[in-house]
């Protein structure tokens, strides 16, 4: 060793750390052959922690403050060392800062499908992800359980291990509420305290406090989402009937009104066509059952052959909705064609094309027009 780094190590220290980064959890702050002189000055800043290490034993935890390293600031190295000299030369130590801030947005997420069994749709592959913020709450059992003597410590090193026992716990916590997977999305900030709680324990056996956790989105495999979608399409569409005769009539003004030459008025005598053919295509005959329908009347509960109109015992109307007559007003059967007290005609006019359409229509078979 060169004199001047002999007087350089001879120097009073002033042991402090800044932390520029954002992730370092511990620090070890570098003394010249661990070696640290009587007298030294040691900081500790708010959101620290500093723990004195003697000969690998921790002799001392220092909060926010400034010391002065002698026998008075540091009782338990006091019963450690018995110190003839007091703090005359130098000993061998070394000083660890804690970073107790929390450390925030830490990501987690589902590597693989969580399978769970659903109420609904039976056993079904749940993916979800969000994030969660941690600190230091014992700095203790943080050095004894992960850094140990490592120079310096990063949330990397610890980001796998914390990741993976959250997404243990919350996939038993799932699994265990019951929740059909269609109200995951209503029970979020249930679920989120739910794991921080389940979580609690298993981060302070490593010295850390889980101070929060938020589950962002619980997704279910595209296929069944697709289903769903196809669902929610059904129930937009309603009456299935309705809607195949409201796309076949846009599907004829579309070829009607297409100017393409050739290739629109085939299309057009395609459709037409198709249309013709469904028109004409005979139903196969109804098989004769046994024992003719009946219904009863609504007043005297005879039963009567399905299709009478009145009652064969009381003369009471068995037509199940009734409609006025366009002209007298009279009540007949909504499906009726004429009114049987006037004669009038009951279909319905276009307000579009004025053509003439069934009564019970709700589009205009020309063009299309909604007659409701």
């Amino acid at each position: 060793m060169s004199i001047f780094n002999f007087f350089k190590n001879q120097f009073i220290e002033v042991i402090e750390w800044t932390d520029d980064s954002t992730n370092t959890l511990v620090y070890r702050f570098p003394v010249a052959n661990q070696e640290i002189k009587m007298g030294a000055r040691l900081t500790v800043r708010e959101s620290q922690v500093a723990l004195f290490v003697n000969e690998g034993e921790i002799a001392d935890v220092f909060g926010p403050g400034q010391y002065e390293l002698v026998t008075r600031n540091m009782p338990v190295l006091t019963k450690l060392k018995s110190w003839p000299y007091g703090f005359d030369s130098p000993f061998k130590a070394e000083v660890y800062f804690i970073n107790t801030k929390q450390f925030v947005n830490q990501k987690w997420g589902t590597s693989n499908p969580i399978m769970m069994r659903d109420p609904e749709f039976g056993v079904i592959r749940l993916r979800g992800y969000g994030i969660y913020s941690y600190r230091v709450s014992d700095p203790e059992t943080l050095l004894k359980q992960l850094f140990g003597t490592n120079s310096l410590f990063t949330t990397e090193a610890i980001e796998g291990q914390l990741k993976r026992m959250i997404v243990s716990g919350l996939s038993d916590l799932f699994a265990e509420s019951g929740i059909a997977a269609l109200d995951l999305a209503m029970h979020y900030d249930e679920l989120s305290e739910a794991g921080r709680e389940k979580m609690r324990p298993r981060f302070e056996s490593f010295g850390f406090d889980i101070t929060s956790l938020y589950i962002e989105n619980l997704s279910l495999p595209p296929e069944v989402e697709r289903t769903l979608d196809e669902r929610t399409s059904m129930g937009v569409i309603g009456n299935l009937n309705d809607y195949q005769s409201f796309q076949t009539a846009k599907a004829t003004r579309e070829a009607a009104q297409n100017e393409g030459g050739a290739a629109g008025l085939g299309a057009g005598f395609g459709v037409g066509a198709m249309i013709g053919q469904t028109m004409q295509t005979p139903q196969p005959p109804a098989t004769p059952s046994a024992t003719p329908p009946e219904q009863a009347c609504p007043d005297c509960q005879t039963m009567n052959p399905v299709g009478a109109k009145f009652c064969a015992s009381c003369g009471t109307s068995l037509l199940s909705v009734t409609v006025p007559c366009r002209s007298c007003q009279a009540p007949i059967d909504k499906d009726a064609k004429f009114c049987p007290e006037c004669g009038t005609k009951q279909q319905n006019e276009c307000p579009s094309c004025h053509a003439l359409n069934a009564p019970n229509a709700k589009f205009c078979a020309d063009c299309g027009q909604s007659l409701t």
